[in-house]
């Protein structure tokens, strides 16, 4: 249930309503926009009477949700999140973030060089594995530790911002000094343990759709994150499963414009995964800008045939500045900048 205090309700009020709430049973979840407070109530009283809210000082509107995500659904926060870091990136706006990087880090030169160049292209963010899920136990597995404070470095050397991924509970406390966001890979969409421990702590999440996953369901994932008081969720179409076999995956680009409309989230857009060849990244990355996405992940690495992840789907730096290039120039047509890196 969604419960909208009137533009002039006093801080009085909005406490008398969540006291009411909370006598009844309800959670209550507050987010205060720019011109009005919503309070979110969860809880399983199908049987209460909106009237009896409606009636209480300051209170403009109640609706019930008949969605079963209702913190990270449109109606909880209309206008839109916007995810702001301390050097002034925004998540959500009306500029579209880029964050770019190899699959995994490998080696100091390696990210050092990879975080110079997309950074010189106008990348605001570096992404990197340090822990790497894959799907044999004999493939490289990441750097861990190391890997992390080689990321940090590179972050701060060339002012990005670092997206790494978190694969289980005990990498959180390791992970929180060195990144400014925790990815949640396709595997570990419905890890609802991690999840959970996510929902405690203060950095953004960004949450990758899984392979075989509806939106829905990626939309309960993030409420599982945001019921815990983290509502600094970022959304990821990383493409799915389907009967196609050319591609890695099929990148569902009118996910974009869909979640969009159900949920308030800013909404992101990995090609690199969701196409997994080269020479179609950039493509699906211009599509994605022009259906709406809030931010991109791209794989970019300086000698992609050596990698030692995901090489077929990395682009080379001189790829990836092209690609800046023409995104600068779609972006403006739907009525979105590319963020510039700060």
């Amino acid at each position: 249930m969604i419960v909208a205090m009137q533009e002039t309700a006093s801080e009085q009020q909005i406490e008398q309503v969540i006291e009411h709430l909370v006598r009844l049973g309800f959670s209550v979840h507050r987010t205060t926009g720019e011109r009005q407070t919503v309070l979110a109530a969860v809880g399983a009283r199908i049987d209460f009477d909106t009237r009896n809210l409606q009636v209480l000082s300051g209170v403009q509107d109640v609706h019930r949700i008949s969605a079963p995500y209702k913190l990270a659904g449109r109606s909880f926060r209309p206008e839109g999140t916007v995810i702001v870091f301390a050097n002034g990136v925004r998540i959500g706006g009306k500029e579209v973030v880029v964050m770019a990087g190899p699959c995994s880090v490998e080696s100091r030169e390696q990210i050092f060089t990879i975080a110079e160049r997309v950074g010189k292209a106008g990348a605001s963010g570096l992404r990197g594995g340090a822990f790497k899920p894959r799907s044999s136990p004999y493939s490289f597995q990441g750097m861990g530790l190391d890997g992390l404070k080689l990321l940090r470095e590179a972050g701060d050397k060339f002012n990005l911002l670092v997206i790494s991924e978190v694969m289980e509970i005990s990498q959180i406390g390791e992970m929180l000094p060195y990144i400014d966001i925790f990815q949640v890979g396709a595997r570990n969409m419905q890890n609802f343990n991690l999840l959970r421990e996510l929902g405690k702590i203060k950095k953004p999440v960004l949450l990758k759709r899984g392979i075989a996953a509806t939106l829905e369901e990626l939309l309960l994932s993030a409420e599982y994150i945001m019921s815990g008081g983290n509502y600094q969720v970022i959304l990821c179409e990383r493409g799915i499963r389907t009967f196609e076999t050319y591609t890695r995956n099929t990148l569902d680009i009118s996910a974009i414009p869909v979640i969009q409309k159900l949920s308030h989230l800013p909404m992101a857009s990995d090609p690199s995964h969701g196409i997994g060849i080269r020479d179609k990244v950039a493509p699906m990355a211009r599509a994605s800008v022009a259906a709406g996405a809030d931010m991109l992940l791209i794989e970019v690495h300086q000698d992609p045939d050596k990698a030692l992840s995901d090489g077929a789907q990395s682009l080379y730096p001189e790829q990836f500045a092209t690609l800046m290039d023409e995104l600068r120039i779609i972006a403006p047509a739907v009525g979105r900048t590319i963020a510039k890196s700060q």
